[in-house]
């Protein structure tokens, strides 16, 4: 039988002119119900950029509004960055099969460490655990002591199972980098920021805290107010979520990736090597509230609409205050990008679905904001303990001396722990290089809790002592959170 016809175009500029219009309002409206303090949006149609406006201000308390060039940080958002890069340094497409081999990374399995790719890593189906890496860097580890302990994680089939690894990506990045002699940074500039005029996008901590004009990341209060309580440094995996940017800068890369890699007329990255990362590598999601399939490339989210057009996104959100997207329809030539200085509450996704929704259907046929809200809630709410290790038992039982809990112990993952008494009482628990510490609250017997901290923070996680070995629950998820406490 005959293959269908290939999709045709169906929006006009009408059509687009319409979703441009409903922006302002929605975005007002958005802010103004989640308190998201600050935003920039940028939006492409046929190589124009036909709408780039800030909105609210740059930091809580302060008078600096965001504008188009206000710097945010994009967190995931900077995988489809950066497999851009990793594309614009290939002659032929077939390089993204090439193996990853990079000094210091290796995974479980050997024959799996000897045939892993980039396309492999780039698009998270190297047997690799969900998020692996994450909570190292979290302690404080830097990226060589994370990438070499990847090796200690289980695996899951390889190539037949998708988990969502930043620092697998990551190794891949860093392993291109070093083929070409340079740093992922001068690489990231050299191949992509400075060719196609991104003159604000960087891949540095640094260079995003040093501008001037750059937006503060915001968690809310319980009160409902926003305010910058922390900062995230993401350096130990920049080509990751490491990626600072601006509106207007984005709006270029996205008429870049519309344009099939060139720009202003000047190719910048071979179409058919940037024309892999637009293809599905493996099923990320089976179903989905549409009933069709998500599949994940090289970097981007993949997906194909009842019209069989391709559509390409991502999101990137930093629990300590940053959330974006990014949402393309090539065969439309049209793309959205949403920046905000605030934790995830569902805006910067609602904002691009709202659009799309508006451009295709003359009006949103869902309310899209109280949907991604409740997504994001129900995602916080999976990650917390079943236990409430706020409020004891009644009838805990008491603890035993302290001297039963105190002392070194050894995890071959975390590396050393210590649990020392504090001269006023209680005890404390010593993580990571830095050291990490966090207080011991007594919930029953020799079962204690601690208020985790960090990116990827849980609440209270409970840390239990038996027989010489204490086990920390929040790091336990892929069994390996007992420390061995050493002999004295």
């Amino acid at each position: 039988c005959a293959s269908p016809p290939p999709p045709k175009p169906r929006l006009t500029d009408q059509d687009v002119a319409t979703a441009v219009n409903r922006l302002p309002g929605f975005i007002a409206a958005g802010m103004r119900s989640t308190g998201v303090p600050g935003l920039s949006v940028a939006v492409v149609h046929d190589d124009k950029v036909v709408y780039l406006k800030g909105f609210g201000v740059r930091r809580t308390g302060e008078t600096g509004t965001v504008g188009p060039d206000t710097v945010f940080q994009i967190a995931s958002l900077s995988k489809p960055v950066s497999s851009t890069v990793v594309a614009g340094t290939m002659k032929d497409p077939s390089e993204w099969d090439r193996h990853t081999g990079l000094p210091g990374f290796a995974l479980k399995d050997p024959w799996v460490t000897g045939h892993v790719t980039t396309a492999d890593l780039f698009s998270h189906r190297s047997g690799l655990p969900d998020h692996a890496g994450d909570l190292l860097e979290d302690l404080g580890y830097d990226r060589a002591y994370i990438l070499d302990h990847l090796r200690l994680l289980p695996l899951s089939p390889f190539r037949a199972s998708y988990a969502y690894t930043n620092f697998g990506l990551t190794a891949a990045a860093e392993a291109v980098a070093r083929a070409h002699g340079t740093s992922w940074q001068k690489l990231s500039a050299d191949t992509l920021f400075k060719p196609a005029g991104m003159t604000r996008t960087s891949t540095e901590f640094s260079a995003f805290a040093a501008a001037p004009d750059h937006a503060a990341t915001h968690v809310k209060n319980p009160d409902g107010t926003w305010s910058p309580r922390y900062v995230r440094d993401p350096d130990a995996q920049a080509p990751a979520g490491g990626v600072s940017s601006t509106a207007r800068d984005l709006a270029r890369w996205m008429r870049l990736q519309l344009g099939e890699g060139t720009l202003d007329g000047k190719r910048i990255v071979p179409a058919a090597a940037l024309e892999r990362t637009h293809l599905p590598e493996i099923v990320a999601q089976a179903t989905t509230p549409t009933g069709r399939p998500q599949f994940y490339g090289l970097g981007w989210n993949v997906t194909y609409d009842d019209a069989g057009r391709l559509r390409l996104s991502h999101s990137g959100a930093f629990d300590l205050g940053a959330n974006t997207n990014v949402t393309l329809l090539p065969l439309e030539r049209l793309g959205i990008v949403v920046l905000t200085n605030g934790a995830p509450a569902g805006l910067a996704d609602a904002i691009a679905e709202d659009f799309f929704d508006t451009a295709e259907h003359g009006r949103p046929t869902t309310d899209w904001l109280p949907l991604f809200a409740s997504l994001y809630a129900q995602l916080d709410r999976q990650d917390r303990s079943k236990t409430d290790y706020a409020h004891p038992p009644a009838g805990a039982a008491p603890p035993r001396a302290d001297s039963t809990y105190t002392g070194t112990y050894d995890n071959p993952y975390y590396g050393r722990a210590t649990v020392t008494a504090d001269p006023g009482g209680g005890l404390t628990l010593s993580l990571g290089p830095g050291p990490e510490r966090f207080p011991l609250h007594h919930h029953d017997g020799d079962t204690f809790s601690y208020e985790t901290a960090g990116e990827n923070a849980v609440g209270r996680t409970g840390v239990f002592f038996k027989d010489g070995t204490m086990r920390i629950e929040y790091l336990d998820e892929d069994r390996l959170g007992t420390f061995t406490r050493q002999q004295p």
